[in-house]
């Protein structure tokens, strides 16, 4: 990335609120604790790990008063883990990504599939993005009704480059294709770190981020039989 592409990067995010250093932090301490699991752990405990803890962290800092100012929101409606920017703007999760995260030259999508919810979130943004509504849509306060499902909602993307070290990207999602998004209407590269040593993209949500709406899940209602 050119100077000038860092010198807009950084422009951007100051208009989201953020920081590179903010993700960085984050994405390091979910680093170190995804490896503490061991073998004697399930499978894809360390990848779990990883997406909780990232969430966690970033949104630990955002709603700290002592490091933050103005202070963000924080929810897990729906089981999607969001950080949400005080004024109502925007809202912002940590998802694993697939293919060149943080390279703007590569494609990239969500490594694993999403649900209902988070399919009408990224149909959502489309409309924000006609309407002018990305960076600003005011509101003086927040309350977690509607105008959560009314804010678009930014991907704080990580995977494993070609190399194995992790590398995250800050993207606004506008497109799925069938349950992977792969279209963006803005890329924000953010840093590229060490190898965490662990596959970073296992399971990154409990139910693909929508366990509460009852998910794809197709159930068979039988009557019980009377004696």
């Amino acid at each position: 990335m050119s100077g000038d592409e860092a010198q807009v990067g950084q422009g951007r995010l100051a208009q989201l609120g953020v920081t590179k250093k903010l993700f960085q932090d984050a994405l390091t301490q979910a680093t170190s604790e995804a490896r503490m699991c061991t073998d004697f752990d399930a499978p894809a405990m360390p990848g779990i790990t990883f997406w909780s803890r990232a969430n966690r962290y970033l949104a630990e800092q955002l709603t700290d008063p002592d490091k933050q100012s103005p202070v963000w929101k924080y929810t897990r409606r729906d089981s999607i883990l969001r950080v949400v920017h005080p004024t109502g703007s925007h809202a912002i999760t940590a998802v694993s990504g697939a293919g060149g995260v943080g390279e703007l030259d590569s494609k990239v999508r969500s490594k694993n599939p999403k649900g209902r919810v988070m399919a009408q979130l990224v149909e959502d943004n489309v409309k924000f993005e006609r309407s002018g509504q990305v960076v600003i849509a005011s509101r003086d306060e927040i309350e977690f009704g509607g105008e959560l499902d009314s804010m678009p909602l930014w991907f704080l993307l990580y995977g494993r480059n070609e190399d194995g070290r992790l590398a995250a990207e800050l993207s606004l999602p506008v497109k799925m294709e069938g349950k992977y998004v792969n279209e963006w209407s803005e890329r924000i590269p953010l840093f590229t770190g060490e190898d965490p040593g662990f596959d970073l993209g296992l399971l990154d949500s409990s139910d693909d981020g929508d366990s509460s709406d009852g998910g794809d899940l197709d159930f068979e209602v039988r009557s019980k039989p009377t004696t």
